[in-house]
């Protein structure tokens, strides 16, 4: 959990504001994983801070939230002649690729669970950037990318 929420604040993806009366502040919550090796034995714990993006609403939180994906078959097609022509094929990883897409709207959470703020604990999360969760989080990551 601190490795995740350094990672957030360091990617600059919120400021602390004081709650503003209007405002749909929306929760989230950790979600944990098993990061497995090859092997199948387990490698290390990994926890992400996601929002509940189902409580956005429409036309404030949120506007548009379509974000292209490539189907399956492209990718087999692309794959088949990559390999038909001996082409070299590359793959990447990109860490914690939704936290870089920059938000339009102006969306608020709650601080994170365990790290609320002792000094603000009244205050709520103003994001710059997009979390999981979000509706437009997708769309947020194309853009940027």
């Amino acid at each position: 959990m601190q490795e995740e929420f350094d990672a957030l604040l360091r990617n600059r993806t919120w400021k602390l504001v004081p709650r503003p009366w209007h405002a749909n502040v929306i929760t989230g919550k950790w979600v944990f994983k098993h990061k497995l090796r090859p092997d199948g034995t387990l490698d290390r714990y990994k926890a992400r801070w996601v929002v509940r993006g189902f409580r956005q609403c429409a036309g404030i939180d949120f506007t548009d939230t379509f974000a292209p994906v490539v189907k399956p078959g492209t990718i087999r097609t692309v794959l088949h002649l990559a390999v038909s022509r001996a082409w070299p094929v590359h793959q990447m990883d990109v860490s914690n690729a939704f936290l870089h897409g920059h938000l339009e709207e102006q969306v608020f959470c709650q601080q994170p669970t365990g790290f609320v703020d002792s000094a603000l604990p009244d205050h709520v999360c103003l994001l710059s950037r997009s979390l999981y969760g979000l509706k437009q989080a997708p769309r947020a990551w194309y853009q940027r990318i």
